[in-house]
């Protein structure tokens, strides 16, 4: 006969692997578990990375698959929990506005930071607020990532270098 305890373990487990999505904040997984108590929650997040199914990401970031597996622009737009959009160079090499690829996923937020995680370094750069949440050419994709046109992308690096070279014309 189970334990209280690995029913417990194997209820959450059941919930969290039912879910489509693959990267968790902690508070995430606080609301869709239904744990208000911070030392049960965790307690539960330690003893399902001790036992393999969630993997740590970054401070308060856990995933369900291996960190190399995660698409690496949805990971970066999870990452830093707050609003962030993918532009500039990102999107302008994605689009061949300019030549060389970016060796960095380039998002802007209102906060000023580089992390690296794996393989990827992610470079968020400071918007004012007033350009940061206008939403015009910004799309959401199907996975939530939100990414900007072109146009958008373009704007964004004059903001941020107003004499950049562009290699090809909008």
């Amino acid at each position: 006969m189970l334990s209280y305890t690995q029913l417990y373990m194997i209820n959450k487990l059941d919930i969290l692997l039912k879910q489509p999505q693959k990267i968790y904040h902690t508070d995430d997984l606080r609301i869709l578990w239904g744990i208000t108590k911070p030392s049960t929650l965790h307690q539960t997040i330690s003893r399902l990375i001790k036992k393999g199914v969630l993997i740590k990401i970054h401070k308060g970031l856990y995933c369900t698959i291996p960190i190399s597996d995660l698409d690496p622009i949805e990971l970066g737009f999870r990452l830093i929990n707050r609003f962030c959009y993918l532009t500039t160079e990102t999107v302008l090499a994605q689009n061949g506005i300019i030549n060389q690829s970016p060796n960095k996923i380039t998002f802007v937020s209102n906060i000023s930071q580089k992390i690296t995680v794996g393989d990827n370094t992610f470079l968020y750069r400071q918007l004012s607020d007033k350009y940061l949440y206008n939403s015009d050419g910004i799309s959401p994709q199907s996975n939530g990532v939100l990414i900007a046109s072109v146009a958008r992308a373009k704007s964004d690096m004059l903001y941020f270098q107003p004499s950049y070279y562009f290699d090809k014309k909008i």
